[in-house]
């Protein structure tokens, strides 16, 4: 069977917008080559995390390719992509290169190419991300090992976003915490909540694809079992109570929920987002003092940013 890959080039701080961006349009799966994926490994402090054969020769931006089967007809959804990666600086967003291209390519050719890049990652103090096709054995009786498999939808749970969101959960998160996971993805924020010690997490996700990709992620992790994943609009008619609310999406949809977040938050709870560029961190904050929430820590990894925020009722 043959596929029509899309190509886009665009800037490291958008793959993920334009990756839901050629997903929503109909692709099968999509591939992300990141030229800031040499310098987030190679800074890390955990050691030689891929071979460097595997990692990109771009020396900056990033190419988000997508395929999609013959049964669509490119030419008729590609003035619509163009049009939605267009209007990412609308959402702080950078274009980059912006510079889209189609090619015709056989199945093998990608259909599992992407699993060569994705290898064990020691993301933080206590917690390892590990694909699913890969043995692992830790020595370190206090690491939590998550495993994943993303799929072609999904990241591998290695982007700078992700990254800070699991370095703010594990800093806040002591234990018998009930955890709101809005916009789950792949599910492993919702994953690590369980093995921090979360007493209940809840999932939420608008996508479909994206809650059966939790739920399978999840049963890949027998230890976690104490997560519920469903099909919701952010924190809509949402009425359970929480210790923990996190969010790693785009900074003009945190905004958007914070006054469901304040509701549903419970005294002195925490409020993590993610997902936050440079341009849009002062907006992101302003926008939470004025719901009446305190900024309590900063996570930071080149130009993206992790924000956690407390509710302090007086």
């Amino acid at each position: 069977m043959k596929w029509n890959e899309i190509k886009v080039e665009t800037a490291s701080e958008s793959v993920e917008a334009v990756a839901n961006i050629l997903m929503e349009a109909g692709a099968s799966g999509v591939e992300i080559e990141d030229s800031k994926d040499v310098e987030n490994y190679s800074t890390d402090g955990f050691g030689e995390i891929i071979e460097t054969e595997m990692i990109t020769s771009l020396k900056e931006g990033a190419y988000v390719k997508a395929y999609f089967p013959e049964t669509i007809f490119v030419p008729e959804i590609l003035p619509t992509i163009r049009e939605r990666v267009n209007k990412l600086p609308d959402y702080g967003l950078p274009l980059g290169k912006n510079e889209v291209k189609v090619t015709e390519v056989a199945e093998k050719d990608w259909a599992t190419a992407w699993k060569k890049y994705y290898h064990p990652v020691r993301i933080s103090r206590y917690l390892t991300i590990k694909p699913s096709w890969e043995e692992y054995q830790t020595t370190d009786p206090k690491e939590e090992v998550i495993t994943l498999d993303p799929g072609m939808a999904f990241g591998t749970g290695t982007h700078p976003t992700t990254l800070l969101t699991l370095q703010a959960l594990e800093t806040v998160l002591r234990g018998n915490e009930t955890v709101i996971d809005v916009g789950t993805g792949s599910g492993v924020l919702s994953i690590a909540a369980s093995f921090l010690g979360a007493k209940e997490v809840e999932a939420y996700d608008l996508d479909d694809v994206a809650v059966k990709a939790a739920k399978e992620n999840i049963a890949l992790n027998p230890s976690a079992k104490n997560i519920q994943v469903k099909a919701n609009n952010l924190l809509a008619d949402v009425e359970k109570k929480a210790d923990v609310i996190v969010a790693n999406i785009l900074a003009d949809i945190i905004i958007e929920m914070l006054p469901d977040a304040w509701r549903l938050l419970k005294p002195n709870g925490t409020f993590i987002v993610s997902g936050i560029i440079e341009a849009k961190k002062q907006v992101v904050i302003d926008a939470m003092q004025a719901q009446g929430f305190i900024i309590d820590q900063t996570f930071q990894q080149k130009d993206w940013y992790a924000l956690t925020f407390k509710k302090v009722e007086e």
